[in-house]
């Protein structure tokens, strides 16, 4: 045979293992293996279709979209998922968006998807999630949307995503976040903040412009100004019995001393 008919051979053989990618599979296998009930997933995602989930820019996985070869979209939003996101979503590296919305994941945001440094969408909204916002996803320097709301985030906004330049939409509201918000992320672009107070709302530990002045804290002021009154109520209190009592001691000493001196004295 031909030499070059053996090379051609060779190199057809080697095509589907050059559209595979190791990475991608190792993502999509994890991240079925975290979910409780696999059920609710697409019925075509099967572990024996996780070794080839692209051909070129194709995917037989719903909720999967490919780009040369690789996974570029990951969407498996409304679908009743039960579980956690798995720490090896980070070895999608070619990933850009990644919509895990509306399902039941619980525990944390996994630090590893640091390692994602071409995503640009972010949607982990209306979840269980708990624990801090990682600060390390402002590595993934193409942010432009991170949406976390109706989770149950807790911690401080980090100031890490003010730095992000190309952030246009941006929504942690209804979490229990708090401390202040990040001037970065709520600095005036002529008169209007960049992000504006929806993206904040539902936070009740939470505060700084662009909320209103003491949103959250209006009752807490008044919990103190009780408290305050209350103490100096209990504290005047205290202090009229002690008077009354410290009276009524003098008046007897009092009495005591008249009665020695009467007897001391001559009658006349």
């Amino acid at each position: 045979m031909d030499v070059g008919c053996v090379l051609l051979l060779w190199w057809v053989t080697l095509i589907p293992g050059i559209l595979s990618d190791p990475s991608d599979e190792a993502c999509l296998t994890h991240l079925s293996k975290s979910l409780e009930d696999s059920t609710n997933l697409p019925h075509n995602w099967k572990e024996e279709n996780f070794a080839k989930p692209c051909n070129d820019s194709t995917s037989i996985l719903q909720g999967v979209i490919c780009n040369n070869g690789r996974i570029y979209k990951l969407s498996l939003n409304n679908l009743s998922l039960r579980g956690t996101i798995s720490p090896f979503l980070s070895n999608c590296t070619n990933l850009q968006a990644l919509d895990l919305s509306s399902n039941f994941l619980t525990a944390q945001i996994p630090l590893e998807l640091e390692s994602l440094v071409n995503l640009a969408v972010l949607n982990l909204s209306s979840n269980r999630l708990e624990g801090d916002i990682p600060p390390q996803l402002a590595l993934c320097a193409y942010l432009n949307i991170i949406d976390l709301h109706d989770n149950l985030l807790t911690g401080p906004i980090p100031q890490q995503f003010g730095l992000l330049a190309r952030l246009s939409a941006f929504d942690v509201s209804n979490n229990r976040l708090s401390g202040p918000i990040p001037a970065s992320l709520s600095n005036r672009s002529g008169n209007l903040p960049r992000f504006n107070a929806s993206s904040f709302l539902g936070n009740k530990d939470l505060y700084g412009y662009p909320l209103p002045p003491f949103r959250n804290r209006g009752l807490s002021i008044l919990a103190i100004a009780g408290i305050g009154l209350g103490s100096g109520l209990a504290s005047l209190v205290l202090s009229f019995t002690g008077v009354c009592v410290w009276l009524k001691i003098t008046e007897r000493k009092m009495a005591l001393e008249e009665g020695k001196i009467s007897h001391l004295m001559p009658d006349y």
